[in-house]
């Protein structure tokens, strides 16, 4: 099966001999009509330097650069523009991933007909408890039977090409996959320890980056739909709130002869808040119409998995 290996890389100038030396030996001794895609995102180390001295004249190694660091998504998605073939695997240039984990995963969606196979990291590696956190609320939020969603992976094109193009979304790759229908499996995979360069995804600041943007996807891809459902639901809530406020403080005053301004304060909040809320539902689903007129014709093409002319 040909397969264009998707490879971002940021400041990983160490790496880029090792990783060319590697692919080339080991699509020659396999005989595999595979390529390379690298791109830089805005590396500060020398990377596309070095890419240029490595790399240049093997037509089966093409490389692209960012001038400024954009993330890993956008990178996949630059490479993904240069690719040529129908199946493509994303493989981070850090070399800690092996390309006979990549060569098992691409036999398994020409084999079993799957469009997406998600690697299973089987190796100690850095955050690995904060990494089962994740994972663990990945698989509740979404209900999806995989390990891993930080993996390497090897998926149809149209996989990617439907992924909703946000900073460091490449993430979740998975959810997206599984709310357009595609099938999935996962395969072990081994993880190496790094050698060169250090990891890029470091530090408290990206735990919570990560925890938002899970959040962000999983309320993208349960409302973005349905807003109505959303906005309107919690709008009917805060209009009925109001009512049954207003009526407590109608009651009150007309029999206990008691006023309590705050109440009739309370009461024009929850109506107005309510009011916000449907108009705010309206405009999604005017906001949603929109991206889905946009959007049908690219995911009609993938919907339409078999037919006869």
């Amino acid at each position: 099966m040909e397969v264009s290996l998707l490879v971002p890389a940021k400041d990983e100038k160490d790496n880029i001999a090792p990783l060319v030396k590697y692919f080339l030996e080991f699509t020659q001794r396999n005989n595999l009509n595979w390529e390379m895609v690298i791109v830089d995102d805005g590396s500060v180390d020398g990377t596309f330097e070095e890419l240029k001295r490595v790399a240049s004249g093997y037509p089966n190694i093409k490389f692209y650069k960012h001038r400024r660091n954009l993330g890993v998504t956008h990178a996949l998605k630059t490479a993904l523009r240069h690719a040529k073939y129908s199946v493509v695997a994303f493989f981070p240039a850090d070399l800690q991933f092996t390309l006979e984990d990549v060569l098992k995963m691409s036999q398994r969606i020409e084999k079993e007909g799957v469009d997406l196979v998600a690697g299973w990291k089987m190796g100690k590696y850095e955050k690995q408890f904060v990494s089962r956190i994740y994972n663990f609320l990945v698989r509740i939020l979404f209900g999806i039977k995989i390990h891993d969603m930080n993996s390497i992976k090897v998926m149809r094109r149209e996989v990617l090409e439907l992924l909703p193009l946000r900073k460091d979304w490449h993430r979740y790759i998975i959810p997206w996959a599984k709310e357009f229908g595609f099938k999935i499996v996962e395969e072990r995979v081994i993880l190496r320890p790094r050698v060169y360069g250090v990891s890029k995804y470091r530090g408290f600041g990206r735990v919570l980056i990560g925890f938002f943007d899970l959040l962000s996807v999983k309320f993208l891809i349960t409302f973005r739909r349905k807003p109505m459902f959303f906005f309107g639901g919690l709008g009917l809530t805060s209009v009925i709130s109001g009512i049954i406020v207003g009526l407590i403080a109608l009651y009150l005053r007309i029999f206990k002869h008691f006023g309590y301004r705050p109440l009739i304060y309370l009461v024009m909040f929850l109506l107005l808040s309510g009011l916000i809320l449907f108009f705010m539902g309206f405009l999604g689903e005017l906001i949603s119409g929109l991206y889905d007129s946009i959007e049908g014709e690219s995911l009609l093409k993938y919907e339409e998995d078999e037919g006869n002319t």
